[in-house]
């Protein structure tokens, strides 16, 4: 995977948004105004939010991805390397599934349908 395809995986997510943080910080796609990818300066890989810790601790003990630093550990971190379009698909949209239902009910009408 490379982050042109993780972009591409995010962008075409409903009401998906990208914003930038040219200040050397994190790049992150959000929904609703709230995040639910983040590439980091090392740009190696992409941060997604996971239904619980346990969840998250799953995918790490398998080797499906790695701690995500600095980030609740219900957030993992998925390295590009190795990933093959389907699995960084399902990590992608199920973070943003997640992100998306803990919207207020108000702001998730404003979002197009998924």
């Amino acid at each position: 995977m490379t982050r042109d395809e993780v972009d591409q995986i995010c962008s075409a997510l409903p009401g998906a948004h990208f914003a930038s943080h040219h200040d050397g910080g994190l790049d992150a796609w959000k929904v609703g105004g709230k995040m639910f990818a983040c590439i980091g300066m090392a740009g190696d890989g992409v941060s997604v939010k996971c239904a619980d810790v346990d969840t998250a601790q799953f995918l790490i003990e398998i080797g499906a991805a790695r701690k995500a630093k600095y980030f609740h550990r219900s957030w993992v971190r998925v390295p590009f390397e190795g990933k093959g379009p389907q699995e960084m698909t399902e990590r992608i949209q199920s973070s943003y599934d997640l992100i998306r239902a803990s919207l207020t009910k108000k702001v998730q009408a404003t979002l197009p349908r998924r």
